[in-house]
């Protein structure tokens, strides 16, 4: 049988092409990892804000048939006339103070003077508050009048009105240098009648002591 008489042999069909191997990647020196930024520290909190400060008690207006009576006849003598937490006073002025407590013991009752006593301001001008607290048995009540001086001068002694008063003025007198006119027997009470100063001015220093008279009287250094 010729060439030409043999069946036609199937052609094997053609296989694809296998794509390339890709060639694999050239091994690069790997970059040094970035150093970490440093952390922060947390901010600090702040602390709560402080509670706002409580509101103190103030001075409320005093009004009364005898306050009312005393503003109808001294006007501006009387300055002010308020309670504080449950406690009444008058701010009077010095040149009437004297003829204001004579009215309250003849008129108003108060028959009993509790005490005399005083405040050193040394920056004001009127360096001193004098205060009387005084005490009506009849009424039940308490006061207090006050009135304000300047160093060295002096307030009426009411001595004659409440004979109390006496000593309670010799105190004030020996503690805080202020006088009082028309007193019976005005001198120290507690400190010797040498002694230099008055300890409970603000202007005479805590560890202070007459060391002069220490020294003469009890032959002694002053301890301070």
């Amino acid at each position: 049988m010729s060439d030409e008489t043999k069946p036609n042999q199937a052609s094997s069909p053609q296989q694809p092409a296998k794509p390339a191997e890709p060639k694999a990647a050239e091994a690069t020196p790997a970059s040094p990892p970035a150093p970490a930024a440093a952390a922060k520290p947390p901010a600090a909190a702040k602390p709560p804000a402080a509670p706002p400060k409580p509101t103190g008690p103030v001075p409320e207006p005093w009004e009364s048939e005898m306050v009312a009576a005393f503003n109808r006849r001294f006007g501006s003598g009387i300055a002010e006339a308020s309670t504080y937490v449950g406690q009444k006073y008058m701010v009077v002025d010095a040149s009437i103070v004297h003829e204001v407590l004579q009215i309250l013991r003849d008129d108003e009752q108060f028959d009993y003077c509790v005490d005399v006593t005083a405040v050193h301001y040394p920056k004001r001008e009127r360096q001193f508050d004098l205060l009387w607290i005084l005490y009506s048995f009849p009424r039940n009540e308490r006061i207090r009048v006050k009135t304000q001086l300047k160093d060295g001068e002096a307030a009426p002694s009411v001595a004659a009105i409440w004979p109390t008063a006496d000593w309670l003025e010799r105190e004030v007198f020996d503690m805080f240098g202020i006088g009082f006119d028309g007193h019976p027997g005005l001198k120290r009470i507690l400190l010797p009648d040498g002694w230099k100063g008055h300890p409970l001015r603000k202007d005479y220093p805590i560890l202070q002591q007459d060391t002069e008279w220490v020294k003469i009287n009890l032959g002694i250094e002053s301890g301070q």
